[in-house]
């Protein structure tokens, strides 16, 4: 089991960046991958990014070129760097980690991105 906390959220305008970082604590912090979901109002929840233990990452097209998710094992830590914000990057976005075969999911509980002049 693993306990993840976000922060760094908050207000930035169109064209800003922000950088989100997840803590986790537990004992395996490696035996899971790890990743970025942001839900929209009125909108389903949806990954952002992801990576896994030896670092190979996964982005939505939509934030391709733009963030940049990075982790280190000996902080167990999480971070997205987001670049060139839109305003249809606001969302309260989401740490996750997950574990693989079988698929096991734990959440934190959320920072709000707004994106807004």
């Amino acid at each position: 089991q693993v306990q993840l906390v976000e922060s760094g959220g908050g207000l930035v305008q169109p064209g800003g960046s922000l950088r989100l970082s997840c803590a986790a604590s537990g004992r395996n912090f490696r035996l899971y991958a790890m990743g970025w979901y942001r839900q929209a109002p009125g909108k389903q929840r949806e990954l952002v990014a992801s990576i896994i233990s030896g670092g190979s990452t996964n982005y939505a097209d939509s934030v391709k070129g733009r963030f940049t998710i990075s982790r280190d094992n000996a902080k167990n830590t999480v971070s997205l760097q987001m670049n060139s914000l839109k305003s249809e990057d606001t969302a309260v976005y989401y740490c996750n980690a997950y574990t693989r075969f079988p698929r096991n999911d734990y959440w934190g509980q959320g920072t709000q991105v707004t994106v807004s002049s």
